[in-house]
């Protein structure tokens, strides 16, 4: 079966749509992810007395706990940030997506008649 130019740009364009989601999926997951990290090094400071360091260009240098918690938080914030705004992107290209796949289906269900 040949596929018209209508369907062959149809289904172009549902696979740079789907392309697209799977980027924004990828960058979402590395924010909760670093998330995660953030989450599990503020856990680490709350339950320690000692000394903190942080590892800055491959050096450990002591640190300031209250700083390194304040900026651990604000990491943690603009992270979140990132992640409402890639969730908006997802929801956009999902239904960019779905309305690209039920317009291929309803041209390829015409082109079979």
């Amino acid at each position: 079966m040949d596929l018209s130019k209508d369907n062959s740009k149809a289904i172009e364009d549902l696979q740079v749509a789907e392309h697209s989601l799977q980027e924004v999926l990828g960058q979402k997951q590395m924010f909760q992810v670093e998330i995660q990290e953030i989450d599990n090094a503020l856990k680490e400071l709350e339950d320690t007395k000692d000394e903190v360091y942080r590892i800055l260009s491959g050096i450990m240098i002591r640190s300031n706990k209250v700083e390194l918690i304040k900026e651990l938080d604000e990491r943690k914030k603009i992270s979140n940030l990132r992640i409402d705004s890639i969730e908006k992107q997802e929801k956009i290209l999902e239904e960019k997506s779905l309305k690209l796949r039920d317009r291929l289906k309803e041209t390829l269900a015409k082109d079979k008649r």
